[in-house]
């Protein structure tokens, strides 16, 4: 199409287009050392104070760095890794370390399927969305490894505290 006859907000949207394919995009890992360890819920909670963190389970930053997140049902690549918010939502009126178990064991299941995946904790950019509308990340810092203790704390407390699993329809 002619550039003369483009409308504005055409001109505007292709500029935007070639940008994105010209630019560079950011790493997806600044780094992929995972050295601490978080040992219970208290201690993470802690951390939120610091960053905005998120929860991640995978085979880890370097197998992360190396394949990324993929959407299983389309096939595509995402443009960030797939984490879940630690950071309770403004709306969340519970205990913090509410909030944490139940967004630690959302996706627990990942690593019983996988023993190879485990839980860490990281921050980073926030570049768009899943297809389950959770956060995908770029420019990731892993901070530290979640202990199985963690898990098995976090389990508990979901399991004492919620009706864990009850959804709309049950």
């Amino acid at each position: 199409m002619d550039r003369r006859r483009m409308t504005a907000r055409e001109a505007r949207r292709d500029d935007a287009r070639e940008q994105r394919q010209d630019a560079t995009p950011e790493p997806l890992l600044i780094h992929t050392e995972l050295d601490a360890t978080v040992g219970s819920l208290q201690e993470l909670s802690g951390l939120l104070h610091e960053a905005t963190l998120y929860v991640r389970y995978s085979e880890g930053p370097a197998a992360d760095a190396d394949s990324g997140s993929v959407d299983t049902e389309s096939g595509l690549e995402l443009p960030g890794l797939s984490v879940n918010p630690l950071q309770p939502e403004r709306w969340w009126s519970r205990p913090v370390l509410d909030w944490l178990a139940r967004q630690i064991c959302q996706y627990r299941e990942l690593q019983d399927k996988n023993a190879r995946r485990f839980a860490w904790v990281l921050t980073g950019r926030q570049v768009g969305r899943g297809p389950d509308c959770e956060p995908l990340l770029r420019a990731v810092v892993p901070l530290a490894r979640l202990d199985d203790a963690v898990l098995d704390e976090a389990q508990e407390r979901y399991e004492q505290r919620f009706d864990a699993g009850r959804g709309p329809e049950d």
